[in-house]
């Protein structure tokens, strides 16, 4: 397994911009999840990874780890014998998980790139993307790698924000995400990044569209669970083999 480099991925116009703004929000990142969640993104990433089973003594990689809380969660659950790896393409954000990690000795933050990850086939037991794909610019070379680094039989969990269907739940959801949360970025510094974060739910694939992209990918037993009356979906899935 090698470390990864550190170009700013400027040769993808989207990326470089989705980069960019992490790096600038780094530091409102974990107020603002929780403000806009009432708190509840604590206890989805807990489910996130329940999806997974059992973890003791697995090594594990979050991908998009952010300021790091689903990959800590997976370090409690793989316990001393197992291993984690919470890696990112914001600097900003991966100092703000060293920090949290200090305590938490089987777990480890690096730099990465989602759509060429530093690590070689069949690596991790256990893959989790937590809010993540949805940033990915290019969503199948994503979903991609995430199956090349896993061993086989290994898990993924995708923990995404998705849009309600049915109303009234879809009339707070549309009120909430296009008026409110751009006010709370106003709020918090930067109108623009909390603004893209309603756009991007609403380019992002569905739960059963995004479910065949994932078994296009090359997993096996995909399936997903929505949560919080259709504003959560999580995606489990295996790579094939034992």
């Amino acid at each position: 397994m090698t470390a990864g480099t550190r170009p700013r991925p400027e040769a993808d116009p989207f990326a470089g911009q989705v980069n960019r703004m992490f790096d600038r929000i780094a530091g409102v990142y974990d107020r603002m999840n929780h403000a806009m969640t009432a708190g509840l993104d604590r206890r989805w990433r807990e489910r996130a990874v329940d999806r997974l089973g059992p973890l003791e003594g697995a090594r594990a990689l979050d991908v998009c780890c952010g300021t790091g809380d689903l990959a800590l969660e997976l370090g409690r659950r793989v316990g001393a014998s197992g291993s984690v790896v919470g890696c990112d393409f914001s600097e900003p954000m991966l100092d703000l998980a060293r920090e949290k990690g200090a305590s938490a000795p089987n777990v480890r933050f690096e730099w990465a790139d989602a759509l060429a990850l530093p690590y070689d086939e069949a690596t991790f037991d256990a893959v989790t993307v937590g809010f993540g794909v949805r940033n990915f610019s290019d969503l199948d070379r994503g979903l991609a790698e995430l199956a090349r680094v896993l061993k086989p039989g290994g898990r993924l969990a995708i923990l995404e924000i998705t849009q309600p269907r049915r109303p009234p739940l879809s009339w707070f959801f549309a009120l909430w995400f296009d008026r409110i949360v751009p006010l709370l970025g106003t709020l918090a510094g930067d109108r623009d990044a909390y603004s893209y974060l309603p756009e991007s739910v609403k380019r992002f694939p569905g739960p059963s569209e995004l479910a065949a992209r994932v078994d296009a990918a090359g997993f096996a037993d995909v399936a997903y669970l929505i949560l919080a009356g259709g504003i959560i979906a999580i995606h489990t899935a295996s790579t094939p083999g034992s």
